[in-house]
């Protein structure tokens, strides 16, 4: 009996640019802007030589910049369609933790930048990591009641810091307590955490008792 054939066409190879950016985004997320090696990144990504990589990219920071925008491009996505999400803690902790474990270097890129990298591309943080927190400040804003306009910035940070702190982290916490924090069991533990943990943060606050006569 012949086999049927599959009607999912296969998916198409990616583009020079996009391997180029695939390779430079864990190289600068390991190394640092000033530490990545433009020569390393061209070979990585199959070019035949530095020359090659220019045709792309026009020098070092412009590829360090289209490399985060556009591993950021997605997040920035995925918060934007959570805002008329009812189950926001749900949804976007699944997908946002579903994506990082894909793309851990994600996480570190950001962290790298906040630490050392601003001082070479100072524009990149109000172009491309600006827009992912006014996002989640938006998200946050349609769905509780329980916290002031002036604190709503800092519940927007430690959420930040509870989803992508933990794939920063995760190094220092398989080194320091014999975890395997990026094994999907780990991960999974950790989507339950955070769904629950953001789940309290917005939950409406109780009414106040009026005290009695």
């Amino acid at each position: 009996m012949p086999r049927r054939r599959s009607s999912t066409p296969p998916s198409a190879p990616p583009s020079t640019r996009d391997r180029i950016l695939d390779v430079a985004a864990r190289h600068f997320a390991l190394r640092g802007f000033a530490g990545a090696s433009v020569r390393q990144i061209a070979a990585e990504a199959g070019l035949r030589n530095q020359a090659s990589l220019y045709h792309h990219f026009r020098n070092k920071r412009a590829l360090y910049e289209a490399a985060l925008a556009r591993g950021i491009a997605p997040i920035i996505a995925m918060v934007t369609e959570s805002r008329d999400d009812e189950a926001l803690a749900e949804t976007l902790v699944e997908h946002l933790v579903a994506h990082l474990a894909a793309h851990p270097h994600i996480p570190r890129l950001i962290h790298r930048l906040g630490l050392e990298d601003r001082r070479y591309v100072p524009s990149v943080v109000s172009r491309v990591i600006r827009p992912l927190y006014a996002e989640g400040v938006k998200a946050l804003s349609r769905r509780t009641t329980s916290w002031s306009a002036a604190m709503l910035p800092h519940v927007a940070i430690g959420f930040y810091h509870l989803i992508f702190g933990y794939f920063v982290s995760a190094p220092l916490l398989e080194a320091a307590l014999d975890l395997e924090a990026t094994a999907p069991a780990a991960v999974r533990r950790q989507q339950a955490f955070v769904q629950e943990a953001l789940t309290r943060l917005v939950a409406p606050s109780p009414p106040r008792r009026r005290p009695s006569r």
